[in-house]
C-alpha cells in the first residue's frame, strides 16, 4: 500500500512539473512553436490576454510587433516577436520568457542561476557584450542575458576579453531568458 500511495505522489508531481502549457524544449515554448504563426496566436491564447504592440513607422525607424502573453491574474508571461513585421502570415523567430512559470524539463527558468544552466544543460557558447554576457543553450534554442555586474571585475569592462563558464559565479542570476528560431 506505502508502495501505491509513494508511486501516485511521484507520478501526480511529476504531472504538475511538467505541465505541458508551461514547458520549454527544443522548438517549443507551452503552446507555441517554432511553426506559430501571428495569426494562430489568439485561438492559442484563448482564455488570456494579448497585447499587440505593433511596430509603426517606415523600415529604417520602425520598432519590432511585439505580442505580450498575459493570464486571467495579469501576469505578464510571454514577449513574442516575429520574423518580419506587419504580417499576420509571420512565424514567431524570438520569445522572451517572463513568468516562472515556463520552466525546461531540467526545471531551468527565468528564476534560475548561472550555476543551475552549467549543471542542468551543455552551454554551447558565451559572447561578451558592453553590459552583459550571453550564454547560449543549442539544446533548447535559448539564450541567457547576464549582467557583467555579476563578473569579476577584471571581466567587467570591454568585450576583448574571452569569457568562460568558470568566469561567471553559480549564484549569476538570469536578466533575460530568451527563445530564438531561425
Amino acid at each position: 500500500m506505502k508502495n501505491l500511495v509513494f508511486f501516485l505522489l511521484t507520478l501526480f508531481y511529476v504531472g504538475c512539473s511538467n505541465n505541458p502549457d508551461y514547458l520549454i524544449k527544443k522548438g517549443q515554448v507551452g503552446k507555441v512553436n517554432n511553426e506559430t504563426l501571428v495569426k494562430e496566436l489568439d485561438s492559442l491564447f484563448l482564455n488570456d490576454s494579448i497585447v499587440k504592440r505593433i511596430g509603426e513607422g517606415d523600415y529604417m525607424f520602425s520598432g519590432d510587433d511585439k505580442y505580450l502573453i498575459f493570464n486571467s491574474n495579469k501576469e505578464h508571461l510571454l514577449s513574442l516577436t516575429p520574423k518580419q513585421q506587419h504580417d499576420i502570415n509571420e512565424r514567431i523567430e524570438t520569445i522572451e520568457i517572463i513568468s516562472d512559470k515556463f520552466k525546461t524539463i531540467q526545471g531551468i527558468s527565468s528564476n534560475s542561476s548561472f550555476g543551475d544552466i552549467k549543471r542542468n544543460l551543455t552551454i554551447s557558447d558565451i559572447q561578451n557584450t558592453i553590459n552583459n554576457i550571453v550564454v547560449f543553450v543549442d539544446e533548447i534554442d535559448a539564450y541567457f542575458i547576464i549582467d557583467k555586474k555579476n563578473l569579476p571585475l577584471e571581466f567587467r569592462l570591454g568585450t576583448s576579453k574571452k569569457i568562460q563558464s568558470i568566469n561567471i559565479p553559480s549564484n549569476s542570476k538570469i536578466k533575460r531568458f530568451m527563445i530564438g528560431w531561425d
